[in-house]
């Protein structure tokens, strides 16, 4: 294992940028084994239908409207932009609804990440449809096993380790689909480090930002890649140097290396990536399945005098507080991050749809009255990060008391989706962005890794009509 040094150079001879490269060359002459070859196949499923179903929005008009020019596809647009605008659109996209993919452990969302900057780069380096996929499942899988390095510090920090994390990830990633060679590789690695950003006061007022972190990550991949390759170096111990990424972005813990070598190559810890049921927070998800479970159980608002959730202490900062907020979002956006109005919507309309987290519900009076009556309590017990539970109590006006738990995040390891939902899912975003062909881009989607195309046409792929 790697340590850290008060001189700042860390004992081990080969740093973890060199080591992650020499994990990337690798990759770039082995074939995919069949269960990653399905998760690269459901997570880009799910991140052109979510493109689809954000890509009238407001804020993706307004990173279209501030593209560079160039050749490349724009994901249900009939529009073209340089590689690196391409890439952030499409992340912006993808993230936007907070409904993609998330990753117990972490938590880190990858396809909004991986997805778009490995699309960008089969345009621009003409990659055939299996270096595609070996671009995906490396990146993703580090991705993954970054976020298991230094659980809960990123956010702790004050970053999002989604942005954080995935431009180490997506620059990977690019490099293994490319079969560059592991010297270039590593100064990628070491590039991106100073392109890594993303703090989290998005959660403060609901604005924006975080929608653009995994494209922003994605351009940022892109772009190191690219100096990398024209010869420009990067920090050796980017990763574990005393000014490097794990200092900088989780300086609360000291980084479990072994979580990100252990088994690379040969466990797949990207299997175990989870699907969103729900577009909105991840941590939210668990709460608003009970809170489904008790309004099918015949409990009416009117019936209800209080509602106290028992919670990790690792989430309370991002979703619970301040409470005056998350009772009341200022926006549909920062709804999405908001426990008690996730409980409301699971207990007021027993579903938790794009509609239901739109404008108008943040101002409806009945579910804001009862997201008013949702407090919390720190179960020092909660397994968090490892696990993300949910728990409801209600207090009801007859004296009586109505409590239900789920130890597990539907989507995820203990309860996955399956490809049918996944697909339904698809097919209910695409049709929510008003696409008339959903089925057939579905079709393409499906048969983009079942047999090798020496160059992957992605303008066939995904040029839909808006």
């Amino acid at each position: 294992m790697t340590s850290r040094v008060s001189s700042g150079e860390p004992t081990q001879a080969n740093s973890i940028s060199q080591r992650l490269a020499e994990f990337a060359f690798a990759q770039a002459y082995t074939p995919v084994n069949t269960e990653a070859r399905a998760k690269a196949r459901d997570l880009l499923v799910d991140v052109v239908g979510l493109c689809i179903a954000a890509r009238n929005t407001d804020y993706v008009q307004a990173v279209v409207d501030a593209r560079e020019t160039g050749d490349q596809v724009l994901i249900g647009h009939r529009l073209q932009a340089s590689a690196s605008s391409a890439a952030l659109i499409n992340g912006t996209a993808a993230h936007g609804e907070d409904f993609d993919d998330t990753f117990e452990g972490g938590p880190v969302h990858s396809g909004a990440v991986v997805i778009p900057a490995m699309l960008s780069a089969a345009q621009s380096y003409h990659l055939s449809s299996d270096d595609l996929l070996r671009g995906i499942v490396a990146s993703t899988e580090v991705l993954c096993r970054l976020a298991l390095v230094v659980p809960k510090a990123v956010h702790k920090a004050g970053f999002h380790p989604t942005a954080v994390l995935g431009a180490f990830a997506a620059t990977l990633g690019i490099c293994a689909a490319t079969r560059t060679d592991r010297k270039v590789t590593a100064n990628a690695l070491g590039i991106v480090g100073s392109m890594a950003s993303g703090i989290i006061e998005y959660l403060g007022d609901g604005s924006w930002t975080k929608r653009m972190h995994p494209g922003w990550a994605a351009q940022s991949a892109l772009r190191a890649c690219a100096l990398a390759m024209a010869g420009f170096n990067g920090p050796r111990w980017v990763f574990e140097g005393k000014h490097g990424a794990f200092s900088t972005f989780a300086p609360s813990v000291d980084p479990a290396i072994d979580k990100l070598f252990d088994g690379l190559g040969e466990h797949w810890v990207m299997n175990t990536i989870t699907f969103k049921p729900y577009p909105c927070g991840t941590m939210v998800q668990p709460y608003i399945d009970c809170a489904c479970v008790l309004r099918s159980k015949g409990i009416r608002p009117e019936m209800i005098d209080r509602i106290i959730c028992k919670t990790a202490e690792g989430i309370v900062h991002r979703l619970w507080q301040p409470l005056a907020q998350k009772r009341s979002p200022q926006n549909a956006y920062a709804a999405k991050f908001s426990v008690p109005f996730g409980v409301a919507l699971g207990l007021v309309r027993g579903q938790a749809t794009l509609d239901d987290y739109s404008e108008l519900a943040v101002h409806d009076a009945s579910l804001l009255s009862v997201a008013g009556k949702v407090s919390y309590e720190i179960d020092p017990d909660n397994p968090y990060p490892a696990a993300y539970t949910g728990h409801v109590r209600l207090q009801l006006l007859d004296g009586s008391v109505e409590e239900v738990t789920q130890s597990h995040l539907r989507g995820g390891i203990s309860a996955p989706l399956r490809r049918s939902e996944i697909d339904a899912k698809f097919m209910a975003n695409a049709t929510y962005g008003g696409l008339q062909e959903a089925e057939s881009l579905l079709q393409r989607c499906n048969e983009l890794f079942e047999c090798e195309v020496d160059t992957v046409d992605i303008a066939q792929l995904f040029d839909a009509k808006p």
